[in-house]
């Protein structure tokens, strides 16, 4: 595999990933987003107009999500002052935490109150493990599509469409290209989205055991070929 395929492939891994586990979070956890922490706040709203339970969890998503974030901005940090391997380690941890909140979801689950602390533990390890994937994204695959959050992406779709409709000469190429990478990203995505709520109908809990296995297999498409230089 080509470094230039590794660095087309890897987001797209990450956000099959992302919109699985975000669905799988929401359909089992109570409403919980792991991934897109602030629809919580949505959610939050509607759980206390409702009286549906999860509110701990979603009040508790936002902060840990940041925590995790700044911890892993410092990690990184430290890490590449000893000349490590600063995005595979990284995902590596992303990876053990989704193995984590898998164990924690078969072991404990379903979850009937999303209150309880045994939910509440599952849904913060799997916003751990999220948060992760935001920052590494951020951080070491910043040209690259979000590979959580949609909105942006879908307004930068629309733009170019528009772009495309009537647009100043010379500016169709880049809005092309973006285009079409940003419409995969979207639709990757949204395939995670959907084999989530299959799996969660047909297989319960154990659908968490899929996130894992995604993550390690795009650990392994960026260890193949890692780069000499840059991220």
């Amino acid at each position: 595999m080509a470094a230039s395929e590794t660095r087309a492939t890897l987001p797209l891994l990450l956000s099959l990933n992302a919109g699985y586990v975000d669905t799988a979070g929401f359909l089992a956890l109570q409403g919980l987003f792991t991934a897109h922490v602030t629809g919580n706040f949505v959610t939050l709203g509607a759980s206390l107009a409702l009286g549906t339970s999860g509110v701990v969890a979603k009040l508790l998503a936002l902060p840990v999500f940041c925590t995790v974030v700044v911890a892993t901005r410092l990690l990184g940090t430290l890490l590449s002052n000893r000349y490590a391997p600063v995005f595979e380690t990284l995902l590596g941890l992303k990876v053990l935490l989704l193995a984590a909140g898998a164990a924690l979801a078969i072991r404990f689950g379903p979850f009937h109150d999303g209150d309880s602390w045994r939910a509440i533990l599952t849904g913060m390890v799997l916003v751990a493990a999220m948060a992760i994937q935001n920052a590494v994204h951020r951080v070491h695959l910043g040209s690259a599509p979000p590979s959580t959050l949609m909105t942006g992406t879908t307004t930068q779709i629309m733009l170019d469409l528009a772009d495309k409709i009537y647009t100043r000469k010379g500016a169709e190429t880049k809005s092309g290209s973006r285009l079409a990478q940003m419409s995969t990203n979207i639709l990757v995505f949204a395939i995670g989205c959907g084999a989530a709520a299959v799996l969660y109908t047909r297989f319960g809990m154990r659908c968490f055991l899929l996130p894992p296995i995604l993550g390690s297999l795009s650990l392994i498409v960026r260890s193949v070929r890692r780069p000499q230089t840059g991220p």
